[in-house]
């Protein structure tokens, strides 16, 4: 959600600036804008996309050694040009960019407005840069002490990136509840939402805490915390390759994070089993394995995706470790007073690792003495810092907006962590487990085969791209599934999808089936395979038009259904794995094919970081 970058240094700031939000396109926005110090402060801005941007701009001379930009997702304020970002201040010395939301700018606006302030635009963020320029009104306080005191009274998420005339060799730069990285290299620095933008240029990194301001100049950083207290910036260097960040061949980012889905999960098993000797060994959580031992019970926070693949966790972990499992909406789970105890484990899944509603309700179940372990993709994230212990899903940066890669990374790691609570709670045998872990090791080898129905998903596709409605249906772990299978079709192809368990059929869902209403079937040869084969047989009785994700070799469906998918067999445990990728294809093809932007689907951001 929204996208900042800017630099300082020794080059043209432009061209730094311009890469850096196509590098963030897929965050998510709806107007971009630059500003760029040359003498004076030039603020160009544009809604629609960076392309809109670069046209508005090709015959300017941009020059201007110290610059930065912004993609905005619409808050406060309709996308328009005037509510595009960067904002100048009355005086127009002052300019600021900003993710978040200031939740108490009306406030601040009105009182601003009887001391003569005017406002262009309907946004927040125009209200934050008047403060600090009124602040260094009437204390005559310079730049960097007034940021400081004005961000002291608002409340709300922010990251900021404030630049100002007078001050041609400062950039000011800070964070709270938002992201914010700031790239290190020889007279010059980098700042960015996230890493993207700066992997070209530095692998030296610096993640800005929450309540933590930088002040940058070319040959100096300084970080203060919002109190004035000097912090001293921890340098790590970027584990990201920038050949990771372009689409290498593919058409879209989605479907090359598709196909990269066996090395995802390669990746996120390396070094943690041993499949010959029956081990799990996941460092990020082994000294918390005495807890793990005495819980009573684990609660898995999340949102969209990330949520779908809590509940596939939630049959992995009971199946295996025999801990009751609660998912929650983080959204929700926040705002209730839900009853957690200091033997309670709380698993917090994010993607980004900065999801707004997951941090607050890792910050709640905290306050209320319950262990918080995090499952995160991006290293350096806010949830990974804040949570007691975790496992990263090591799947690489995710471009696309719909989440492919980064759910069956976290399927892998949640089904890892419910193998690793079983060996430590002696719910599993030794054997059992050298079989488990020999299924699981094959499952990358066997998504590969499964990526093999891409020809024949692309032409189903081409049979249902004007549908206007879809379902799909699902049993035990499979439902999830169908949750996740619905849930990718309805973002990148607009078609309204909804996910039901199968048995749900008949309490509801069956009164939409006609001629007209396609229905997708999870109905590998499992545990309830013969509930799935009548649940098909109503469908097909109601004249519904039936795609079915089955079993190699499955004989009986094949004759009932009009599409027939198959997958590779394998454990019942490990199907959602397997399940999940003719249904990203499948969603893939058919966006494609209505002509949808399937990278940067209407309406979504890729990180929701504000709520």
């Amino acid at each position: 959600m929204c996208g900042i970058v800017g630099y300082i240094g020794y080059r043209d700031a432009y061209p730094i600036v311009i890469k850096g939000l196509h590098r963030l396109e897929y965050r998510g926005y709806d107007s971009a804008g630059v500003a760029l110090l040359d003498k004076e402060l030039k603020v160009y801005k544009k809604a629609g996309k960076v392309n809109d941007l670069e046209n508005f701009v090709k015959d300017i001379p941009l020059k201007g050694t110290l610059g930065m930009g912004h993609t905005r997702w619409a808050t406060h304020g309709a996308p328009s040009d005037r509510n595009s970002h960067p904002h100048p201040s009355n005086s127009r010395k002052l300019t600021i960019i900003h993710n978040g939301i200031i939740e108490n700018y009306a406030t601040i606006k009105e009182a601003l407005l009887t001391k003569g302030y005017k406002f262009k635009s309907d946004t927040d963020t125009e209200v934050l840069i008047n403060l600090i320029e009124d602040i260094q009104k009437e204390t005559g306080l310079d730049l960097q002490e007034a940021a400081r005191l004005a961000l002291n009274k608002v409340i709300g998420a922010y990251a900021i990136v404030i630049m100002c005339s007078t001050e041609p060799d400062l950039m000011i730069a800070a964070r709270k509840g938002s992201p914010m990285v700031i790239g290190v290299g020889k007279g010059e620095y980098f700042v960015a939402s996230d890493a993207t933008p700066i992997v070209e240029y530095t692998k030296n990194v610096i993640y800005l805490n929450d309540n933590e301001i930088a002040y940058i100049r070319r040959d100096d950083l300084l970080i203060k915390n919002i109190d004035n207290t000097i912090q001293t910036p921890y340098i790590q260097e970027l584990d990201l390759q920038l050949e990771m960040l372009e689409k290498g061949g593919y058409d879209h980012f989605m479907m090359k994070e598709i196909y990269e889905q066996p090395r995802s999960i390669r990746d996120c098993m390396r070094g943690r089993i041993y499949p010959e000797r029956g081990i799990v060994q996941l460092g990020g959580i082994k000294e918390y394995t005495e807890k793990l031992k005495n819980i009573d019970r684990i609660i898995i926070v999340a949102c969209g995706t990330s949520w779908h693949a809590g509940l596939v966790g939630e049959y992995l972990i009971e199946e295996y470790a025999r801990v009751p499992v609660e998912v929650e909406y983080a959204s929700e789970f926040r705002y209730r007073n839900p009853i957690i105890s200091e033997k309670d484990l709380v698993i917090a899944i994010s993607q980004s690792g900065e999801t707004a509603d997951t941090m607050a309700a890792i910050e709640l179940a905290k306050e209320k003495g319950a262990t918080i372990f995090g499952i995160c993709n991006v290293v350096g994230a806010s949830i990974p810092r804040i949570t007691h212990a975790g496992v990263y899903t090591h799947a690489g940066p995710e471009i696309g907006v719909a989440s492919t890669k980064a759910f069956t990374a976290q399927v892998t790691a949640l089904t890892l962590m419910a193998f690793y609570i079983a060996q430590q709670r002696g719910t599993i045998t030794q054997g059992k487990l050298i079989e488990y872990l020999t299924e699981l090791n094959e499952i990358p080898d066997l998504i590969e085969k499964a990526l093999q129905a891409n020809d024949q998903i692309k032409e189903i596709a081409a049979t249902y791209k004007d549908s206007n409605n879809c379902l799909f249906l699902g049993r035990g772990s499979s439902f999830p599934v169908a949750l996740e299978g619905a849930l990718k079709l309805k973002e990148i192809s607009y078609i309204h999808a909804e996910g039901y368990p199968a048995a749900e059929m008949k309490h509801g869902p069956i009164a939409l089936i006609d001629a007209e209403m396609p229905v997708v079937f999870i109905a590998t040869k499992n545990s309830s395979h013969e509930k799935v084969v009548s649940n098909i047989q109503e469908v097909k009785a109601r004249g519904g038009k039936v795609i079915a994700i089955v079993t190699e070799g499955d004989t009986i469906i094949k004759g009932m259904a009009e599409h027939v998918i198959e997958i590779p067999q394998t454990g019942e445990a490990f199907v959602p794995l397997l399940a999940t990728i003719p249904l990203q294809l499948l969603s893939y093809h058919i966006a494609v094919m209505r002509g949808c932007n399937v990278d940067q689907p209407r309406n979504l951001a890729k990180s929701v970081t504000v709520e």
